[in-house]
């Protein structure tokens, strides 16, 4: 059970395509079975619905009820075709791009699972592009799942992880909650790959947050759980869990065959069924994954000349000129989404820099104006005490100036006075 990629297979549903209510109630409940091939008929009759050119919305429905069929049913032309219609139904209409890059998502995912990574790449590039030029972060978000999702084919579970992690943090910035779950369910998985059992069992806690809003979520959930429990060698909860999944009925409608034959594969070594094991894991769709489940269950039986038989097979197999020419792309893509993220980090600090230094200039004239109104008042207020002190010392003055001409006054009267009595004396 190496890889659960289906389970990401589509996030919560949501009326992307802003049709009527009735329906897209008929839509959801498709999807809600997704590999169900009675979906086919409903989507012959939303493809119809979609004949005239403005009601093209129908259309994009059909065909999204469509692939997940093509792909369960192994009819990857028509897969192929479906993913081309839509391109050439919604390539100008930057206003439903969330629904547009949610379907490349999807389809690129099973192009993984079929062996077709490089394709896979040169779609998440086309949809990194598109994303940068019209700054969606839903693009960003689903290219980087997209990545994240062929280095867990490869095998390179902390790239996987360190992928999807930059996916939820799209995800946040474009306020695309419901597809946070299904990113939970994939980074538990890299992290049971990489042994952080308790890290995993946490995601699927988080995931399980969601389980109210879609029921796939649940089966998501426990589908997850039986991987953790396996990989630690809690039988016990395995099989209590993998019982619960085959009787939920939403199980088989949820989950493709090849995901369900890994856990019957994984269920069969656990009990010790070796042979029966080794059967189920030839009907798996590809070379790679039939050769990952024999070498486990050749390690379990201890035949350890086979085991190592199927590891070299598939060490040759990711040792091929294929498979490093995969890489190549990958390493050039991953490269051109991080420039686009650093491009964007530039802008954003060089716009913050442009508010800081205007910020610091608005902040250095105010700080210049107070001051000159500071000294202004200062100098108002030195200027009235000036002018307070001078009028005092005027006052003071002029009362002086008073109190002197009173006191000539009342001298020059004295001395009259005495030359009075002096000229009177004088008489007698």
């Amino acid at each position: 059970m190496a890889c659960l990629a289906c389970l990401a297979s589509q996030a919560q549903i949501v009326n992307r395509l802003r049709v009527d209510r009735d329906t897209f109630i008929r839509y959801a409940y498709g999807r809600m079975q997704q590999f169900n091939p009675d979906n086919l008929a409903l989507a012959d009759s939303l493809y119809v619905m979609g004949g005239p050119k403005e009601n093209f919305r129908y259309k994009c429905l059909a065909l999204s009820l469509e692939m997940p069929v093509r792909f369960a049913q192994g009819e990857y032309d028509r897969m192929d075709e479906t993913a081309r219609e839509v391109k050439e139904l919604l390539a100008d209409r930057k206003d439903l791009r969330e629904f547009y890059f949610s379907f490349l998502h999807e389809y690129c995912e099973y192009l993984v699972q079929i062996d077709r990574a490089p394709d896979a790449v040169l779609e998440a590039r086309e949809m990194e592009r598109l994303a940068t030029a019209e700054k969606k972060p839903a693009g960003m978000m689903y290219a980087h799942r997209i990545i994240g999702l062929i280095q867990s084919y490869r095998g390179n579970a902390h790239l996987a992880v360190l992928n999807m992690e930059k996916a939820v943090r799209f995800c946040r910035d474009a306020r695309a909650e419901q597809d946070l779950p299904n990113l939970y369910i994939l980074l538990a998985q890299e992290n049971v790959k990489l042994k952080n059992y308790p890290e995993a069992l946490n995601y699927v806690y988080r995931a399980e947050e969601y389980e109210q809003f879609s029921p796939s979520i649940r089966i998501k959930a426990q589908m997850t759980r039986a991987y953790l429990y396996f990989h630690q060698g809690d039988y016990a909860a395995f099989w209590k869990t993998y019982e619960t999944l085959r009787q939920d009925p939403l199980y088989d409608l949820q989950a493709d065959s090849d995901t369900r034959c890994r856990i019957d594969i994984s269920y069969l070594r656990s009990r010790g069924f070796f042979e029966e094991a080794l059967s189920k894991a030839d009907s798996l769709r590809t070379g790679k994954a039939r050769l990952e489940q024999k070498h486990g269950i050749y390690a379990d039986m201890q035949v350890y000349d086979k085991a190592y038989g199927q590891l070299s097979q598939l060490m040759n197999e990711k040792d091929s000129v294929y498979i490093k020419v995969q890489n190549e792309d990958l390493a050039i893509l991953d490269a051109e989404m991080n420039n686009a993220q650093l491009r964007e980090e530039a802008q954003r600090l060089k716009a913050q820099n442009q508010m800081t230094i205007l910020i610091g200039f608005l902040v250095m004239f105010a700080i210049a104006f107070g001051a000159i109104l500071v000294s202004q008042w200062q100098l108002r207020q030195n200027m009235d005490e000036m002018r307070r002190k001078n009028s005092q010392t005027l006052a003071t003055r002029r009362a002086l100036q008073k109190a002197m001409e009173s006191k000539e006054s009342e001298n020059e009267y004295r001395i009259r006075l005495l030359q009075n009595r002096k000229t009177n004396m004088l008489r007698l």
